[in-house]
């Protein structure tokens, strides 16, 4: 049956992006296709040297990082904190290959090493008949992980659109042949008319959004700011919110997907409690593989006072 999709306020036609000014860009992409046809172990050597380049080269990331590191991790020694950091950027470089697979391969090759753990707390939450919204987190297999979940669930999904129309064309088309909508991240009515037909909807709530609509809950035992938004998204649709995590074997070329309980209570009527209920969450999976998040965001940037010294300094 052939997939509908909403129309999105983005040109994803490749015919727009023709002129010269686009030609880098489609070389990068090039670069990125051939890439993703080689064999999984040569990604994985690549993507390392491409992160050990970016961790001795990109200072102002690894000074973020080396941050994000020291604030969640005191009970580590100096030493264990660099070396966390230093694999925290071979980690996201074998996710940028990934990337690729995701983008240009069928990521059902990829099932045969993949195992899929506690799915039957997703289809009791979608036996309730209000949709489900599944939170997940921005580890360094994002795409290549929502990817292979879709080889398991029909869902749909939230992005937050790339900067680059062009990447953002092929990232959208990419997402398109696996979900079955690709809904804008501020659609919010879209995202609605998902939960109403009892849909899935992938959705990710642990970045620094500023100052609006927040609460300062602890994360890694630091008031941080997290939006409130899931809360209000859950008590208008009565949907059920089922954390949900993805992460690449240390030892040999595979992948394992969770799918958790649902949240309850959620809402609980206390933004403060569910924020936290949602920050520990994340924080449990990412105790997983630490390595494997997105520590190069400045997720601590926005403080409780806004006169507090920010952490990441002037870099």
């Amino acid at each position: 049956m052939k997939k509908k999709h909403r129309k999105q306020a983005r040109n994803t036609d490749y015919a727009a992006y023709r002129h010269p000014r686009w030609w880098p860009t489609w070389i990068g992409i090039a670069v990125m296709w051939c890439a993703a046809q080689l064999p999984i172990r040569f990604q994985w050597w690549l993507g390392k040297c491409i992160g050990l380049l970016a961790w001795r080269f990109v200072k102002r990331r690894r000074h973020i990082t080396e941050v994000n590191i020291r604030l969640c991790f005191p009970e580590l020694t100096q030493a264990q904190q660099g070396a966390l950091v230093r694999n925290s950027f071979i980690a996201n470089g074998i996710g940028l290959m990934e990337l690729g697979i995701a983008w240009f391969r069928n990521p059902a090759k990829l099932t045969g090493i993949t195992e899929v753990h506690g799915k039957e707390h997703l289809d009791n939450a979608l036996a309730e008949g209000k949709g489900v919204l599944l939170l997940g987190g921005h580890y360094s297999t994002l795409d290549l992980g929502g990817s292979l979940v879709t080889e398991y669930i029909e869902a749909d999904v939230m992005q937050r659109d790339h900067n680059n129309p062009l990447m953002n064309a092929v990232m959208t088309r990419a997402r398109e042949r696996r979900y079955e909508t690709v809904l804008g991240a501020r659609d919010l009515r879209g995202l609605f008319r998902s939960l109403k037909k009892n849909r899935t909807v992938w959705y990710a709530t642990d970045q620094d959004y500023g100052r609006k609509d927040i609460v300062f809950a602890p994360f890694f035992g630091i008031p941080t700011g997290t939006i409130t938004a899931t809360s209000r998204i859950a008590a208008r649709s009565q949907c059920k919110v089922v954390p949900f995590s993805h992460f690449r074997r240390q030892d040999k070329p595979g992948y394992d997907i969770y799918f958790h309980p649902p949240l309850d209570p959620f809402p609980s009527g206390d933004d403060m409690q569910d924020a936290t209920a949602i920050n520990q969450i994340i924080e449990r999976e990412i105790r997983r593989a630490p390595d494997q998040y997105l520590w190069m965001h400045r997720r601590f940037k926005t403080r409780p006072d806004i006169n507090d010294p920010g952490f990441y300094g002037g870099k």
